[in-house]
């Protein structure tokens, strides 16, 4: 399973149109976390990045519409 790293993140959420918060919300994580995680301090662990990879190919889907 390919990283998400903090450029990644900040970028899938930004194309869900969602604040840190709402983001937060929507992944089961807090806002904090999604903060730490855009500014690079610290990663997903491998449950959220699973999440996150159903969340971006959810993504592509509604884009292709």
């Amino acid at each position: 399973m390919d990283q998400f790293d903090q450029n990644r993140i900040r970028e899938l959420r930004q194309n869900l149109n969602m604040t840190q918060e709402n983001f937060a919300h929507e992944i089961g994580v807090t806002f904090a976390t999604v903060n730490r995680w855009e500014n690079g301090r610290t990663q997903p662990n491998k449950v959220a990045q699973k999440v996150l990879k159903q969340l971006e190919r959810k993504l592509r889907r509604m884009q292709r519409v």
